[in-house]
């Protein structure tokens, strides 16, 4: 029996797993619970913490480069459309993401995978170079070894992003979980209007975390990758509620949280070209260098 240290989220989708309701004969799990959910991908990736974790695909491809010994399963736990996550008080003069040029705009950290998606869209959608805009975060990368570039700043111990935004400190922010949200609004006129052409435009469904695995253990136990996305298969087909991702059935026309690399590719490989461009990975990294190959 096989024992892996495991930290992900007790989401609808991976709660049968977490509870012991899906079960192997040869592999037991010691899970831990991380909340949030993020600083079990900083301890995966600095101090590894885990055999097997929930991790950003952002962090996922960083950690690649820099030797972290990590192998994702084409497993992914949460996604979503991101144009609504960029937001401004509701008494912004801010017309839409053109008039962010030269502003200060808030995220938890630089690396973040929204952050990444979102700064993405907003270059190939609306002609606005990251570079032209100051971030202002919270928290550094989960990879130690990456450094922030020049138009990052990160705020004073005390500060705090949601306060500065509905304060007018910074300009707009990325997914300022615990905001009021009866003072912000979309950054993006019609966020899922517009999410839903840009997903019938290039049909991509963005991923933000997976699951991933030391890779000296799937080295060391052959089937292993293939034995855990079973177990994860399994985990979904017996969720005990629907997930947040059901909300985008209608827009998708299939399932809304489907495992697989092929079923995924898009979604990763545009997410890994955006973590390119903005120079968090020195290039473009093919989904199999990433992900198990099953």
């Amino acid at each position: 029996m096989l024992t892996l240290r495991s930290a992900f989220a007790p989401y609808p989708h991976t709660r049968a797993l977490l509870e012991g309701r899906v079960t192997s004969g040869a592999l037991a799990f010691d899970f831990e619970t991380v909340e949030p959910i993020t600083q079990a991908f900083r301890r995966m990736v600095r101090t590894g913490d885990f055999d097997l974790c929930e991790i950003a695909l952002t962090t996922l491809a960083q950690a690649h480069f820099h030797g972290k010994g990590l192998t994702a399963l084409p497993v992914v736990v949460m996604r979503g459309f991101h144009h609504a996550a960029l937001m401004c008080p509701l008494d912004s003069p801010l017309r839409g993401p053109q008039d962010l040029r030269g502003k200060r705009v808030g995220v938890r950290a630089y690396s973040q995978t929204t952050g990444v998606w979102l700064r993405g869209i907003m270059m190939d959608e609306y002609g606005i170079d990251h570079r032209e805009i100051t971030w202002v975060t919270s928290e550094d990368a989960h990879v130690q070894e990456y450094r922030d570039p020049p138009n990052v700043e990160r705020i004073a111990p005390g500060q705090d992003l949601r306060a500065m935004l509905l304060a007018g400190t910074i300009d707009a922010g990325i997914a300022l979980v615990g905001i009021d949200t009866t003072k912000i609004r979309p950054v993006i006129a019609n966020p899922i209007e517009a999410a839903s052409a840009w997903y019938r435009k290039v049909g991509a469904y963005p991923v933000n975390h997976v699951i991933c695995v030391k890779t000296a253990l799937l080295d060391a136990n052959p089937g292993l990758a293939e034995a855990l996305f079973r177990l994860f298969q399994d985990s979904k087909a017996a969720a005990d509620g629907p997930s947040m991702e059901e909300q985008f059935r209608p827009l998708i026309g299939g399932d809304p949280l489907p495992y697989g690399l092929e079923a995924n590719r898009a979604g990763i490989d545009i997410c890994i070209r955006y973590a390119f461009e903005q120079g968090f990975i020195p290039r473009a990294y093919r989904a199999e260098d990433l992900f198990a190959a099953l």
